[in-house]
């Protein structure tokens, strides 16, 4: 029993020491976010041409939202050409892209038990536009609810022209929406994650991530790799890992914004969050090896194979407290009733939270002191107090759906084939939308209309009648 106890307790510590480990590095990189942005990268005239792909899934609702924004573009239209790749649709999205003037990609399942998804509906969008390496300079990603800064191709197209070693781009990731405590969840982390983890690990010369929209890549590169070949669940992580290995650059753009739809619901957020957490895990356990690989044969250097490697087991901090407060609270439980003795290095269950509370404040210090200052830095959004209680509960109670999906995850990871589609709703600036189609930058709309008072609708609609009545007189003939 003491042999138990001593492997209890030292599985414990180790994990203990590998949460610390990615806390430390998380607080190292975070600093180097306080810096004021600045361009890298010198303005330069439109030279590279782009072949812009759109995947969309029965998305009627806002299909139109992205094609308009496409058209509307500040670079030249002969540099670029885009497509809304209508994946197994049942509705109307590719009849309105179409009668809006887009080129449309139809995409039908050949067999019921055949694999869908966006990473399907890539792959066969480049295999039909063949060549797309020699008639391309870029290949750049959008999500079909996506808005974007009609600016965004001409500064990637001047970082590319003064970085040509730069294979992909990611631009900043903000948010349409943040109305409810799921969308504020969603827009705290995606504010945190800009700003003192993409943008602070572009300071250090290392690799960001790339977020799955709003990502531009080396055409000729991606022909190379044989068109697209990432096909887990999450394809654009499985794609920088790869890449990374590969020793390729990818490099962070600040000044310009892709608009993401947010869920509003929890199931969908939970849906979303399995999905991730299923190709995160699975992507995982395939390129552990190979980071390592790349490591000895140094194609990356050990700061870029620390960056990776601890980003690739970044969920396991809920598994690792989960197995923690079971292996605990068994060891506390065997001393109660004098199974076991009582360890002296050992951490029991009353331990874990002396041992452990100094995470959490860790914890609370990024997704809220962290989080009010990017959201100043990069939204001009000013610390207002009355809403630390409703981020604090936005935060507690994702972090439970959180967890619950990453755990979740870790056990359907094998799972690649089922893409669980997130429904989109906001297809324009209205009440609750973020995004400003004069703006660089999330800005928030105008505030909704004051709601009228019964005087004032009856005063309305006694207006409506007298104008109606004259109409009616004015029509009457003569």
């Amino acid at each position: 029993m003491q042999a138990i106890s001593a492997v209890i307790g030292t599985i414990n510590w180790v994990l203990t020491l590998w949460l610390t480990t990615i806390i430390v590095y998380q607080l190292y990189i975070s600093i180097f976010g306080f810096k004021k942005v600045s361009k890298d990268y010198e303005d330069h005239d439109p030279k590279l041409k782009y072949l812009v792909l759109v995947p969309a899934h029965n998305e009627e609702a806002v299909i139109s939202g992205i094609v308009e924004n496409l058209q509307s573009m500040d670079y030249p239209k002969e540099l670029y050409d885009f497509y809304i790749l209508a994946d197994n649709c049942t509705d109307r999205t590719a009849e309105i892209a179409r009668g809006m003037g887009a080129n449309v990609l139809e995409s039908h399942k050949e067999s019921p038990d055949m694999p869908t998804g966006k990473p399907i509906v890539l792959q066969k969008a480049l295999k039909t536009l063949e060549g797309y390496g020699e008639k391309y300079d870029l290949v750049i990603f959008f999500d079909a609810d996506n808005r974007i800064d009609t600016n965004m191709f001409r500064e990637v197209n001047s970082q590319f022209l003064d970085h040509p070693e730069a294979d992909v781009v990611q631009c900043y990731l903000g948010c349409k929406n943040k109305k409810g405590w799921v969308a504020l969840y969603y827009y705290m982390s995606y504010t945190i994650t800009n700003r003192f983890f993409q943008y602070a690990k572009s300071r250090r010369g290392i690799n960001c991530v790339v977020g799955g929209t709003g990502f531009a890549v080396r055409a000729d590169y991606l022909q190379r790799r044989g068109g697209w070949t990432s096909m887990s669940l999450t394809e654009d992580f499985e794609l920088q890992v790869e890449a990374t290995c590969e020793g390729k650059r990818i490099l962070w753009n600040n000044n310009v914004r892709i608009y993401d739809e947010k869920p509003t619901r929890w199931r969908a957020s939970l849906r979303q969050r399995i999905r991730w957490a299923q190709g995160h895990w699975f992507v995982c356990f395939k390129n552990t090896r190979r980071i390592f690989r790349a490591l000895r044969q140094k194609k990356i250097g050990f700061g870029e194979f620390l960056s990776t490697f601890l980003y690739v087991y970044s969920l396991t901090p809920f598994v690792v407290v989960l197995i923690q407060m079971v292996l605990s609270l068994v060891l506390q439980v065997s001393i109660w009733t004098g199974i076991m003795p009582q360890p002296e290095t050992a951490i029991t269950f009353w331990d874990w939270f002396t041992v452990n509370y100094p995470s959490l404040l860790l914890f609370l210090y990024s997704f809220i002191f962290l989080f009010y200052v990017a959201d100043w830095l990069d939204n001009r959004e000013r610390f207002r107090p009355m809403t630390l209680v409703n981020n604090v509960v936005s935060l507690l109670m994702n972090t439970i759906v959180v967890a619950g999906a990453q755990i979740w995850g870790l056990f359907r990871f094998r799972h690649q084939n089922v893409w669980v589609k997130t429904t989109h709703r906001i297809n324009a600036p209205h009440e609750g939308c973020l995004y400003d189609p004069n703006a660089v930058g999330a800005q928030e709309t105008a505030p909704p209309p004051r709601k009228k008072s019964k005087r004032e609708r009856a005063k309305d609609e006694a207006e409506a009648t007298q104008q109606h009545l004259k109409a009616a007189e004015n029509s009457l003939p003569i």
